[in-house]
């Protein structure tokens, strides 16, 4: 769609910070899931979502390699973004679904560890490090006060321990399955008993709640969706729409096999440990595969609309960091600020089109279709309450809803921001993209990259030399982004690390 620049000033600026929404209830309340997949990036499906320069899908040899049908099967019902950005780490995406906010807004900047405040040696200090407060407006509290049964099933990783954060039940959520503080399992095997068994050196990964499965020939990704549709039947019976939030810990590591599917695989001649991935990424295809066959079989697909994604870029074993292979053609993986860090699937569709249905005619989705602007995690609370009849609004997310529909004139303004001012695999950066030119600024050196990511998608020609005009204009614009979020900067030696422009 055609593009339009927008100040990042008035972006951010010009809806409330705070978030809120008229409680005025819709004829037909749709149910509403996120099925959000750990570590898993825009290339780790069957799926093409990179375009040729024309918007057309382009095949890649990674979309050959993995094999996830139900993917393309939500994918023809609906609507794929080829630039649907996240964060590079978990929590900073989950909280910002949540709440609509960036990071450099909600200052939850890096993921949380379970049990101590991991900012790094030169972190922001008051970084918030134990997540999402008990009194923060969320995405799941809203839809609860207007009748929603809000149900969370699988990975949390909304606080550590000890704080509301670590309970979703305390963030807005009726029901919570297996999720907690912790960010990755111990085991993926019942037999196992997700590692709940002090004999275990990573019994303190265990996974709570599943005490039914132990001892088990199940995988965690199985038996989450089990109980995923136990709670929409649940729901379905009491005569309450619902939202789920079904946040599996999978594709994360540890990279243990989905016996059911690990065969695919072996003639591959992939590594070991990418063809135990693949078998995880399957599991999760399957896993979506239970749940839009069991909305058919309840009779409430045409009524339940579907958001698919990840929450951060790929973790594909068997490739350094920094280069092109995890998220071929794309550079970089998790954890980086490179678009393989940070870009990842999405689609939107209704479980089952019907037009006629009333939750359909005031919310259309295309069928079929490819949009190539950028969306991000932040807009998904907006579109979300939008599409359940309610007058949402969110400090740095804005409705995709006139994308999902097609609408001629959409406008959504083409820009991202990512403020990562912590350690990890890349640290200690920020990364602002606007109409496909995209600026890094590395606060320990006072470096910048600049790439044209039309023209230069790998990221391979650093221009921020050859182009000081450009950089000068993009480095202005992400200073004035952070600003106008409240990010906080790293600090050495007492002295705040402010951008500077080049």
């Amino acid at each position: 769609m055609k593009l339009r620049l927008f100040s990042p000033l008035l972006i951010l600026g010009a809806v409330c910070i705070n978030s809120g929404c008229s409680k005025k209830k819709s004829p037909e309340q749709p149910n509403l899931i996120v099925f959000l997949v750990d570590d898993m990036g825009v290339m780790d499906s069957s799926v093409p979502f990179l375009t040729d320069a024309s918007g057309h899908a382009e095949r890649n040899p990674l979309n050959d390699f993995f094999r996830t049908p139900h993917m393309e099967d939500l994918a023809s019902r609906g609507i794929r973004f080829s630039s649907f950005y996240a964060m590079s780490v978990c929590s900073p995406t989950r909280i910002s679904i949540m709440t609509g906010k960036n990071p450099a807004r909600h200052h939850t900047t890096t993921w949380i560890a379970p049990f101590s405040n991991n900012r790094g040696d030169f972190g922001p200090p008051e970084w918030n490090w134990e997540g999402i407060p008990e009194n923060e407006t969320t995405l799941a509290g809203i839809l609860a006060e207007v009748g929603y049964r809000t149900i969370h099933v699988g990975k949390a990783h909304f606080g550590p321990k000890g704080v509301p954060g670590a309970d979703p039940q305390k963030i807005g959520f009726d029901v919570n399955i297996a999720g907690n503080y912790i960010g990755h399992p111990g085991s993926y095997y019942g037999k196992d008993n997700f590692t709940n068994r002090s004999d275990n050196p990573m019994h303190l990964r265990a996974v709570p709640g599943l005490e039914a499965y132990h001892g088990q020939d199940i995988n965690l990704t199985d038996a989450l969706t089990l109980e995923a549709i136990k709670e929409l039947d649940k729901a379905v019976d009491a005569g309450q729409p619902f939202f789920l939030n079904l946040a599996h810990y999978a594709v994360h590591a540890p990279f243990m096999p989905h016996m059911e599917f690990i065969s695919n695989y072996d003639e591959s001649g992939k590594q070991e440990s990418v063809r135990s991935f693949a078998s995880m990424i399957e599991s999760i295809d399957s896993s979506l595969g239970k749940v839009l066959a069991h909305l058919d079989e309840k009779g409430i697909a045409e009524n339940t609309l579907v958001f698919f994604l990840g929450d951060n870029g790929t973790d594909m074993p068997g490739s350094p960091q920094d280069s092109i292979g995890c998220a071929e053609p794309l550079r970089g993986k998790k954890g980086t600020r490179w678009e393989g860090g940070i870009r990842v699937p999405f689609i939107a569709a209704w479980a089952r089109q019907d037009p006629s249905r009333d939750c359909q005619a005031r919310f259309p989705i295309l069928e079929g279709a490819i949009e190539t602007d950028m969306g991000n995690v932040c807009d998904i609370y907006p579109t979300l309450l939008q599409a359940a009849g309610l007058q949402g609004e969110a400090a740095d997310g804005i409705s995709l809803a006139p994308y999902l529909e097609g609408k001629e004139g959409t406008h959504r303004p083409q820009e991202f921001l990512m403020h990562f001012p912590h350690q990890h695999r890349n640290s200690y950066f920020t990364l602002f993209i606007r109409n496909k030119w995209k600026v890094i600024y590395h606060y320990l050196d006072q470096e910048y990259e600049l790439y044209d990511l039309d023209s230069d998608p790998t990221e391979s020609e650093n221009l921020a030399t050859s182009n000081p005009e450009r950089l000068r204009l993009m480095a202005a614009a992400m200073m004035e982004a952070l600003e106008a979020g409240g990010a906080l900067y790293p600090v050495k030696n007492g002295v705040e690390l402010v951008p500077a422009l080049p």
